[in-house]
């Protein structure tokens, strides 16, 4: 209770401790209640610093300090006794109904603990499989699965149906999968996660992704894209009109790239309008639409209807069948901008990707105004990488020359970055922009080959940008030949 009191009064006055600074220190925050800091004397009763801090830094250290008590009361409880994810499980009672009670129930204190811990982490996604005599428990930080817990089967079942009570979905439905959402404010910041369950062997396994909007929300020039790159990005989107796709696997950052461009797009003197499934996170000025296929709304239905609204540019989450890629491709024909993604390994396959949903090539020769393929690298540890002169080996795979003589750097491991020898990650680039050269070869039907060696021969491709990042020592060179194919051929830019 006194945490809760105290991250009230920090939240609404505007006055936080700082923890662990000597001497001690009270943050803050950018027009505070100055009437409050008598309060604020009374209660430290001891002399202290003030340290001015801003909106956006304050509510980072009040999500520090008392994450959990915006989840729930019981989970700042736990954090004044300094209790980690093994002690939750450990207090919870062989006999006692899990689900019993109020919001001390353990199963509850054990959610927000799994929760607050994960943003804490960073962590993206949070993975709950049952299996044959254990519950694991895993997150993914940086892309990379990492098992944080494994505890008891028998309480599988009470925390699988907690987390469908919170997302609002049927408990006792337990062999079709379920897909919902619960929002969420941790320590000031405003979080989605969206909710998905699967019947297995041994039990329902759940996914939780962990939606951030202050960590999606970032300018195009924050996401890490090669000048050369950028500029280009930045002439093809001010277009009037045309398709521009971003291409990837899942979780390479193409929705955070295109809400960047849409964010730069937003003068306030365009209509912008998104087409998603679901709604990732709020826009403001910006039109969103979830899909909802049970009702028929489907991307394409919608998108032939939009053209009523009088939209300038249309963002399409995700161009799955041909109807969507007809549809989008004919929406730019009447003079509007179009923005979607497609899961292609590079930008020239979205070429060939479209041409096999039976899209005519004189259309995407004249709609199709460039295409983004993307990738995220993990970025080495500052504090824990270590130099390393690659061999003969190492430097044919990278496409170095022999006469190479710089030095390399790989991972290590430390209490900063939680073993891993990672912290972060960074975007890696190709931008192939559809001149009249590329047009005559998508109008002759030429291969992937054929394009790429037109496309970049005054450009990067992935692996060539990705070099750049290892040769600089911001990610290592097995991170780099884990994520991105090298070229067959060489542009002569490594």
């Amino acid at each position: 209770m006194r945490s809760q009191v105290h991250y009230a009064f920090a939240k609404d006055k505007g006055f936080a401790v700082v923890p662990g600074r000597v001497p001690l220190t009270v943050a803050v925050r950018q027009g505070a209640d100055p009437l409050a800091l008598t309060e604020v004397r009374r209660v430290l009763g001891q002399s202290f610093v003030m340290e001015a801090h801003s909106s956006i830094e304050f509510e980072r250290l009040l999500s520090d300090g008392f994450g959990g008590s915006a989840l729930d009361g019981t989970a700042a409880a736990a954090a004044e006794k300094q209790e980690n994810l093994e002690t939750l499980f450990d207090g919870i009672p062989q006999t006692e109904d899990l689900l019993a009670g109020d919001g001390d129930a353990p199963i509850v204190r054990l959610i927000n603990g799994l929760l607050q811990d994960a943003v804490k982490r960073r962590a993206s996604d949070i993975h709950i499989d049952p299996f044959e005599e254990k519950l694991s428990i895993r997150y993914r930080i940086d892309g990379e699965l990492q098992e944080v817990l494994s505890a008891s089967r028998r309480i599988a079942a009470p925390l699988v149906s907690r987390i469908k009570v919170m997302s609002r979905l049927d408990i006792s439905e337990k062999r079709m999968p379920q897909d919902g959402r619960v929002s969420l404010s941790l320590g000031g910041r405003a979080l989605d996660v969206r909710v998905a369950t699967l019947p297995t062997r041994y039990g329902e396994r759940v996914a939780l992704r962990i939606l951030d909007t202050r960590q999606a929300l970032v300018g195009l020039d924050a996401l890490g894209m090669d000048q050369h790159t950028l500029e280009r990005f930045k002439a093809v989107i001010a277009e009037p009109n045309g398709v521009i796709l971003v291409t990837g696997p899942t979780g390479s950052g193409k929705t955070t790239t295109l809400y960047s461009a849409l964010a730069l797009l937003n003068s306030g003197r365009v209509n912008i309008m998104t087409l998603e499934d679901p709604v990732e996170y709020g826009l403001d000025g910006i039109s969103q639409t979830p899909m909802d296929h049970k009702v028929g709304l489907t991307f394409a239905a919608t998108l032939r209807s939009i053209l009523r609204n009088d939209p300038n540019i249309v963002m399409v989450g995700e161009i799955r069948d041909s109807e969507t890629a007809e549809v989008a491709l004919e929406f730019a024909l009447t003079g509007r901008l179009a923005l979607s993604t497609v899961h292609t390994n590079s930008s020239a396959g979205a070429i060939t990707r479209l041409r096999d949903m039976g899209i005519e090539s004189f259309l995407l020769a004249s709609t199709l105004r460039a295409v983004l393929a993307q990738r995220l690298v993990r970025r080495l540890c500052p504090q824990c990488k270590t130099p390393f002169p690659p061999d003969s080996a190492l430097k044919g795979r990278l496409g170095l020359p022999d006469s190479f003589e710089g030095q390399l750097y790989n991972s290590g491991g430390c209490d900063a970055c939680g073993k891993t020898g990672y912290s972060g990650r960074l975007g890696v680039y190709e931008l192939l922009v559809i001149n009249s050269n590329i047009k005559r070869l998508i109008h002759e039907q030429a291969s992937e080959d054929q394009i790429e060696r037109v496309a970049f021969e005054q450009a990067d491709m992935l692996f060539g940008n990705g070099m750049r990042h290892v040769l600089s020592g911001e990610t290592s060179p097995d991170e780099l030949l884990h994520v991105c194919r090298r070229e067959t051929w060489s542009n002569g830019s490594v």
